[in-house]
C-alpha cells in the first residue's frame, strides 16, 4: 500500500471516529426508569433516572435497571462501531494496525 493510500485510509478512520463522536445512543430499562445516553465511542454522556418508577425499598432493581442498561448501551455502540469499520479492516491490516 503506498503512503497515499496509507494517508487516505488514516483520513477515513479519523472521519469515523469523528462520526462515533457525535453519536448518541439512547437505551431505556424498566419501562423508561432508567434512560442511559452513550456515545457511539462508547462514552457514558448521561445516566437518567425517573424517580417515579423507583421504588427506594428495592434499590437491587434500580442497581439491576442501570446495569442493564450500561451493558446494553455499551454493546449497541460496539455494534455500530463495528458494522461502521467493517469495510475499513483489511485495509487497517495492511497498515500493521
Amino acid at each position: 500500500m503506498s503512503k497515499f493510500d496509507q494517508a487516505k485510509m488514516l483520513m477515513k478512520v479519523k472521519k469515523i471516529q469523528k462520526e462515533l463522536q457525535k453519536q448518541i445512543i439512547v437505551v431505556e430499562q424498566g419501562d423508561g426508569a432508567v434512560r442511559v445516553e452513550i456515545t457511539g465511542e462508547q462514552k457514558i454522556k448521561k445516566i437518567h433516572i425517573d424517580p417515579e418508577y423507583i421504588d427506594l425499598d428495592d434499590i437491587g432493581q434500580l442497581e439491576r435497571w442501570v446495569e442493564d442498561a450500561v451493558k446494553d448501551a455499551i454493546a449497541q455502540s460496539q455494534r455500530i462501531a463495528a458494522e461502521k469499520m467493517q469495510p475499513m479492516m483489511g485495509a487497517l491490516g495492511d497498515l500493521g494496525l
